[in-house]
């Protein structure tokens, strides 16, 4: 592959647009580069839970997903094209059938909380909805030029990222066992102290 960016700052985009990928100019302020960055400032968020201690399969699996990520912010950037495969979403699928299957059953909501591994796949998954939500006004607003696979994409990864977050608080480098933080509500309290 030959060098591809040669140079970063071009000032191109100093009148308030940028660039897409088939060469046309947008307002910074539009939907699609609003899309593609919320898809950056994901695949950043992943990049930063990458620095914490994590089972190999989870490493391995997050890492595919920021390249699945990249070719998902490709596909945003230029209309009708197409970088997003059907296998990355059956990718997604079965991680969230294999990692379900390893937690106990959930009886109260939990918090985003917990370790610092945990704690990270949490702001993960609230950026992975934010990006959903910006691909969702993209697709309400051009219509046939956005597959649904970005957004698909992007539900699915923010399950998974949930139950990851789950997985991440029970891991512990000195091989004891974490739990999930849960929510003390006042209500269920009130009712379980009436029995």
């Amino acid at each position: 592959m030959g060098k591809r960016l040669t140079q970063i700052a071009t000032r191109t985009g100093d009148d308030g647009t940028t660039g897409l990928g088939d060469n046309t100019r947008v307002s910074k302020s539009s939907g699609r580069p609003h899309a593609m960055g919320d898809v950056d400032e994901l695949n950043s968020h992943i990049g930063l839970l990458l620095c914490e201690d994590m089972p190999g399969s989870v490493r391995e699996l997050l890492v595919d997903v920021q390249h699945q990520l990249f070719n998902l912010g490709g596909e945003l950037s230029i209309p009708g094209f197409e970088l997003l495969k059907d296998d990355a979403l059956a990718q997604l699928d079965e991680a969230l059938a294999h990692y379900n299957a390893q937690l106990p059953r959930l009886e109260e909501f939990i918090l985003p909380a917990g370790t610092r591994a945990a704690a990270q796949a949490h702001v993960c998954r609230t950026v992975a909805r934010r990006a959903e939500r910006a691909v969702v006004a993209l697709g309400q607003t051009e219509g046939d030029a956005l597959r649904p696979a970005p957004r698909q994409y992007l539900n699915r990864l923010s399950d998974l990222l949930f139950v990851l977050a789950r997985v991440l608080n029970r891991h512990r480098p000195d091989g004891s066992v974490g739990d999930d933080v849960y929510w003390k509500s006042e209500r269920l309290a009130q009712s379980a102290s009436k029995k």
